[in-house]
């Protein structure tokens, strides 16, 4: 399951690698720990469209609810502090 090829395109072009996809709770303890690891964490909604007209299935998906509780997370070696770093 991905994001639209356009989107993709545009964020690996800005340095972003895309992970993997997921749900809560995976979802916050894997941005939490890519943010330990140094990591800027970008997320993208799940794009059920693009991927059914790239031949994917996507009947998990079909349901507006089921879809919108799935991110795909995006990394990128942080050059600062992470913006949402809490430690000084």
């Amino acid at each position: 399951m991905t994001c639209s090829a356009q989107k993709e395109a545009q964020l690996r072009a800005q340095g972003w690698r895309k992970q993997f996809m997921t749900d809560e709770p995976r979802l916050s303890e894997a941005v939490q720990e890519y943010r330990e690891l140094g990591f800027e964490v970008h997320l993208e909604a799940v794009d059920s469209a693009a991927c059914s007209e790239a031949g994917g299935c996507v009947s998990c998906f079909e349901m507006p609810e089921a879809a919108a509780r799935y991110k795909i997370i995006f990394t990128r070696k942080a050059l600062g502090p992470c913006p949402d770093d809490d430690r000084s």
